[in-house]
């Protein structure tokens, strides 16, 4: 097993409000994967249907450092705990086909946008810092 950094999480397009995270390879058969995520509690009324239904849904994580492209997973919330004024939620599931590299995405976008070069320079270094969902 490798354990990792969770440093951001969305989930169904909803970027999670982390305050701490790791996340784990358990470099088994399935190739699965286990992550834990301290969220505040207001989470709690987005998460629990999920839980209650096992929906899978889908997920982007930035692993380890903040320039690291987001990873796509199939996630089922696995728990939901309780921890003060905080929720403590355990989710598994797989990491899905490679993706696209994030930078021509993004490079992509901004081209059909028909900007200047200066613009489109812009543009591209402030999309690769903030990594916006495309």
């Amino acid at each position: 097993m490798k354990t990792f950094k969770l440093l951001q999480l969305e989930v169904q397009g909803q970027d999670l409000p982390l305050e701490d995270g790791v996340i784990i390879n358990q470099e088994n058969s399935r190739q699965s994967w286990l992550l834990e995520a301290f969220l505040t509690e207001d989470m709690n009324a987005f998460l629990a249907p999920l839980l209650e239904e096992q929906t899978v849904v889908h997920a982007r994580a930035v692993i380890s450092f903040p320039d690291n492209e987001p990873a796509p997973f199939e996630l089922v919330v696995r728990a939901i705990k309780p921890i003060g004024e905080r929720v403590s939620v355990l989710f598994s599931g797989k990491l899905v086909a490679r993706r696209q590299q994030y930078a021509e995405q993004l490079l992509a976008s901004l081209l059909a946008e028909d900007l200047s070069e200066e613009q489109l320079l812009a543009q591209f270094k402030t999309g690769m810092r903030n990594r916006p969902r495309l």
